[in-house]
């Protein structure tokens, strides 16, 4: 047996994609298979259907405004049976041709004249050109070709903006996971060990404590580095070098994520001063994570809290602030906000109750020479942002 949710999840899920498919009229929504970026490009799949996992199960599903969902797969009744979900029995074997599985399923549900959401036909998130194969498409193109093909990227989007309290805990879990790997990192990061082992030490921590794989991990470490790249180098680190990585887990597919900057041995003093101020700015600005406010709202109070709290003298005076902030779940959860993505209609979003980011405001000093980030998982509430870690907001420095 493995971690899985509840048939009561399923159904509050199942519920609320119909109403919405009710509002919007469509007949049938077709979520194409696609394992892209550390699988978030599944995530819709798998969140309809409790489907996939892994970096090789390439999932399509359809999803009727009634009658049986179906999961589409290579050998989806061996590799996702009971043992692995309960929630979708019709499991279908499409030897890897997941268009040709949904194009059958389609034709049994009666909807060549109806209307047909696809998700990732149109933008997502953080995905301006869609996710769906151009196969895929063309099969059901040719297929239906009195059919309305609409997309229904945004529906999907939407539904998952809020999370429920087994969501939350699940989320929760995850984080767990991810601050048992920065335990590793900060114990492997010693002077003279080799980059790349360290970030070993955090994978391996990652599956011993329940993660799945693949997971995201962006990594760098050297002097005044400030921007994580896809993978650790070779090089042997150095007393005063700089660790940073965003450091995401993989638990029953749900992705919180955690931002923590370790030093080797001594912390620059010019971060000791900006942590200072990024500390500030985070609980302030943490603390306006309630229903009602937008997103635009949060991205002024921080630019407007730099502006009166950065110091007037020393290594972080003039410093400013940015706020870095995206929703956390199955996969590339929105709503989103970062120094290059500032879209209006991502801006307008209003917070609801038990939506769940990575929060992470990051400080530069006045010239950008060096820059401070420190994040952590946070749902929504009532009172403001409620963390899910537990380790100390300030800098980490290992040993040496």
């Amino acid at each position: 047996m493995v971690p899985q949710f509840s048939l009561a999840e399923r159904d509050r899920r199942w519920k609320a994609v119909r109403q919405l498919m009710r509002e919007e009229h469509l007949d049938v929504i077709v979520v194409p298979n696609n394992t892209g970026h550390s699988t978030d490009f599944q995530a819709n799949a798998r969140w309809l259907t409790h489907v996939g996992g892994g970096g090789d199960a390439d999932i399509a599903a359809v999803f009727p405004l009634e009658g049986d969902v179906t999961a589409i797969g290579n050998h989806p009744a061996v590799t996702f049976g009971p043992d692995v979900q309960s929630w979708t029995q019709d499991l279908r074997n499409a030897r890897r041709d997941m268009s040709q599985g949904a194009v059958e399923r389609l034709k049994e549900l009666g909807v060549e004249r109806g209307r047909i959401g696809i998700t990732g036909l149109g933008p997502g998130t953080r995905t301006p050109m869609g996710t769906i194969l151009l196969g895929f498409y063309q099969r059901i193109l040719e297929a239906f070709p009195n059919a309305e093909l609409v997309d229904a990227t945004a529906l999907l989007d939407r539904v998952r903006y809020v999370k429920s309290d087994e969501e939350v805990e699940v989320l929760t879990k995850s984080e767990e996971i991810i601050e048992k790997a920065i335990e590793a990192k900060i114990a492997h990061a010693v002077p003279g060990a080799v980059d790349w082992e360290v970030w070993a030490a955090v994978m391996y921590a990652l599956l011993k404590n329940g993660s799945e794989l693949p997971v995201h991990t962006q990594w760098v470490s050297g002097k005044s580095v400030q921007t994580p790249i896809t993978r650790p180098t070779l090089r042997r680190l150095e007393r005063g070098d700089l660790l940073i990585a965003e450091i995401e887990s993989s638990y029953i597919g749900y992705r919180a994520q955690a931002y923590q900057p370790v030093f080797v041995g001594v912390a620059d003093p010019v971060h000791v001063e900006l942590m200072k101020l990024q500390r500030e700015i985070w609980s302030t600005v943490c603390d306006r994570l309630r229903p009602g406010v937008t997103v635009g709202e949060l991205v002024a109070l921080t630019d407007r809290l730099a502006a009166e709290r950065a110091p007037k003298s020393g290594p972080a005076a003039g410093a400013t602030a940015i706020l870095n902030m995206h929703g956390r779940g199955a996969g590339d959860d929105g709503p989103l906000v970062t120094p290059s993505q500032k879209r209006p209609e991502q801006l307008a979003v209003p917070l609801e109750a038990n939506m769940v980011f990575i929060f992470k405001p990051f400080v530069r000093t006045r010239d950008g020479a060096e820059q401070c980030t420190w994040g952590d998982t946070v749902v929504v509430t009532p009172a403001g942002g409620r963390r899910l870690g537990r380790r100390p907001h300030d800098l980490a420095i290992s040993s040496g």
